[in-house]
């Protein structure tokens, strides 16, 4: 077997390992609560070393939000790899509604077990507004790459970008623990999102574009 292939198989290897952990341990969480649920079990229900568990997950948190770092760098990503022509707020309203069609898991989109999960946990609460904090600074770095403009604009802009973003995916949650449906939610969500991104028009439609 050449090299490559063993790398690739162990490549292979690992990602079924952090996924196996991530499932366990998110049964855990909805089964019996972010706080009440150890590291320990996690291991255990896993079939890993603790240590397995920590050097896959450095944070516990990041067993809940295993996708952590591709929801942090969704937004920047998607400016920067809006169309010809696109502007900023343009390229994400796109993604948006392309993404509740869809019913995308990035936006907000679970179920009933994960969601109350979240809003339960002080302490994941608390690591979500982190990342969204995170997701919006990175926009801001990506936005002033862009323009140019080191100045506190970028910021400002990436705030307002971001907020949609932000509050429909709180608003996903909510409507999720009333026990609607998934369809009915990327309804409700959709209109809304058409109505926020059309108020944002006349002031950020034209910024940025490429």
């Amino acid at each position: 077997m050449s090299d490559t292939k063993i790398l690739g198989l162990r490549e292979l290897k690992k990602r079924e390992t952090r996924q196996a952990i991530s499932d366990q341990a998110t049964r855990l969480f909805i089964r019996r609560g972010f706080e009440q649920t150890t590291i320990t079990e996690i291991a255990g229900a896993a079939r890993v070393a603790k240590k397995t568990v920590t050097n896959y997950f450095p944070r516990k948190e990041d067993l809940a939000f295993d996708h952590h770092e591709r929801f942090v760098a969704a937004l920047a990503g998607i400016v920067a790899g809006r169309r010809p022509g696109e502007s900023a707020l343009a390229a994400l309203r796109r993604v948006f509604m392309e993404a509740a069609a869809r019913q995308d898991p990035l936006l907000g989109f679970t179920h009933d077990g994960f969601a109350r999960m979240i809003v339960q946990s002080p302490t994941l609460v608390t690591r979500l507004r982190e990342l969204l904090e995170q997701r919006e600074k990175a926009l801001a770095r990506e936005l002033a790459a862009e323009t140019g403009d080191q100045g506190p604009v970028p910021q400002v802009v990436a705030a307002q970008l971001a907020a949609p973003y932000r509050v429909l995916l709180g608003r996903i949650l909510e409507l999720t623990l009333e026990g609607v449906d998934n369809p009915r939610i990327a309804e409700i969500v959709g209109e809304a999102a058409r109505e926020l991104f059309e108020l944002m028009e006349p002031s950020l439609g034209s910024y940025a574009v490429r």
